[in-house]
């Protein structure tokens, strides 16, 4: 069975180092694991009084609902997470009975300045415990977007971080495998 793992980045930008990160974990994700990266460029801010859901955010939608887990790429905008990746989260959130998101495992990762995006973060996992998600607690991966870890385009380098992704993604990849295991 392939787990299919839906990867959303907070930044939009092209050359962003945390789709850098997703890029990488797509290209090295374990055997039985598949990850989409999903496209927020066209997505508009959440508002309920739209009579119809945008094309972009349908797409978006239909893609979490095909996904066994999530894979979240998390920069740090002003000590928080980006409004971009928040944004797909509270569209998700809206579906009846938040099925999109209750009960998915979830892998967070990122890369930010100084402390590479763990404030960020935190304040990411608390927005999951609301959405009934499960992150993972460990391995946590903070990428310093500025210390030579990737290249001029956002590609990943650094040999210590790729090791890390590969280990969130195996974990991950457990994690999944447990939770779904039927209890009783």
């Amino acid at each position: 069975m392939t787990i299919k793992v839906l990867a959303i980045c907070g930044s939009l930008r092209a050359r962003s180092t945390n789709r850098g990160l997703l890029r990488f974990a797509q290209a090295n994700a374990p055997t039985g694991m598949k990850i989409h990266i999903a496209d927020l460029l066209d997505v508009p801010f959440y508002n309920a009084d739209l009579a119809e859901k945008p094309a972009a955010v349908s797409t978006l939608l239909q893609e979490f609902a095909e996904a066994d887990a999530l894979l979240l790429a998390c920069p740090e905008y002003n000590y928080s997470l980006a409004p971009a990746l928040k944004n797909a989260l509270d569209w998700a959130s809206r579906e009846p009975d938040n099925h999109l998101l209750r009960g998915k495992p979830v892998a967070i990762l990122g890369s930010a300045g100084g402390m590479g995006s763990s404030r960020s973060q935190y304040h990411l996992r608390q927005v999951c415990v609301y959405l009934d998600l499960h992150p993972l607690n460990k391995p946590e991966v903070f990428a310093n977007a500025f210390s030579g870890a990737f290249d001029h385009e956002g590609n990943l380098l650094d040999q210590k971080i790729q090791d890390n992704i590969r280990q969130l993604l195996q974990a991950l990849s457990l994690w999944q495998k447990q939770l779904t295991l039927p209890h009783g």
